[in-house]
């Protein structure tokens, strides 16, 4: 199941389902869940998901009904018309990975330094500002925040169940789904602050872009690889920039699963519904790491009106427009 939140009539927030993916990507057909029979999940992705027992079998009964040509027209929205957020645009948490070797390696070896060997002790990750996060569409980014403004292509994974000291060999039952994200990036402030040792802040703080789609487990078995330390899966990655391919992955090039990153983050935590782990970025999935290595004679960054599109197998397309904030 392909699940969204869009935007109602009335600026309500309603929880829907992609019938059929259409012809091109945003070409499809939404169920707005709340227009059939409303409840506290069809309004909210976090009831949603804290009740996935009964709502994840009610939605897809609706599905079917819909499929059938069983409810009424008005519950089925053109996905072009549909004012789509993130699908959790308030989770509980945002914390995000470091988990593709090649990013890392290849980053550092263009600023002239030696792989870090910790990188293969722990699976690490920090946590980014899960009030700040934008969906679809445009992104509004401060002048400051545009020196040097970056994407990053990664996958994110929704907790959709309670856990506490949770092994990598049963941490796959705690994710719900999969979505894109891009975690935008201002370097010049990046640069500033990673001085001081404390990790990523004012450079990461000010907007991630999840969606558009927000899709459960089942739905990507076909692609699932099982292993001994959790699933990984086989799902190309690419993002586009002003239309131009810039950056090329796949999701099974984690080094470090999303299950033992979730047993690393539960150790001692209890990781409830609702939370947001992103993978980190795929390698080639940022300017920082291209302007290192293959573009270094014409570094590009990401300027106010450009559109940025990231592409993941089987999770979607989202597209986004930076937009520069007047203070």
């Amino acid at each position: 199941m392909k699940l969204v939140t869009l935007k109602a009539a009335d600026r309500t927030h309603h929880v829907g389902a992609l019938l059929d993916p259409g012809t091109a990507p945003g070409k499809g057909r939404i169920l707005d869940f709340d227009a059939i029979d409303s409840r506290s999940w069809t309004r909210d992705m976090l009831e949603f998901i804290r009740n996935a027992d009964e709502s994840l079998p009610w939605a897809r009964g609706w599905i079917e009904k819909a499929k059938a040509g069983l409810v009424p027209a008005s519950a089925i929205v053109p996905e072009s018309e549909a004012w789509l957020l993130s699908p959790v645009h308030t989770p509980v948490s945002c914390r995000d990975g470091y988990a593709f070797r090649q990013h890392v390696e290849s980053a550092r070896k263009g600023r002239g330094l030696p792989m870090i060997p910790e990188f293969d002790e722990f699976p690490v990750f920090y946590f980014t500002n899960h009030l700040a996060i934008t969906g679809p569409g445009e992104v509004y980014v401060m002048e400051r925040a545009l020196e040097r403004l970056d994407f990053e292509l990664e996958v994110a994974i929704v907790i959709g169940k309670e856990g506490r000291n949770i092994p990598a060999s049963r941490a796959d039952e705690h994710i719900f789904g999969y979505m894109i994200m891009n975690d935008w990036s201002a370097r010049e402030f990046q640069t500033q602050e990673m001085k001081l040792n404390l990790g990523p802040a004012k450079g990461k703080d000010f907007a991630t872009s999840l969606g558009p789609y927000l899709v459960t487990r089942d739905e990507l078995e076909s692609r699932r690889i099982p292993g001994p330390n959790g699933d990984r899966h086989d799902l190309f990655m690419k993002a586009f920039h002003n239309g131009k391919q810039v950056s090329f992955g796949n999701l099974k090039d984690m080094n470090w699963t999303f299950a033992q990153i979730i047993e690393r983050a539960s150790y001692g935590v209890t990781l409830r519904p609702g939370e947001v782990i992103g993978s980190g970025t795929v390698g080639t999935g940022c300017y920082m790491e291209l302007n290192l290595t293959t573009q270094k004679d014409a570094p590009v960054w990401i300027h106010p009106g450009d559109d940025f599109t990231l592409e993941v197998q089987e999770l979607g397309t989202l597209e986004n427009r930076i937009v520069r904030e007047q203070a």
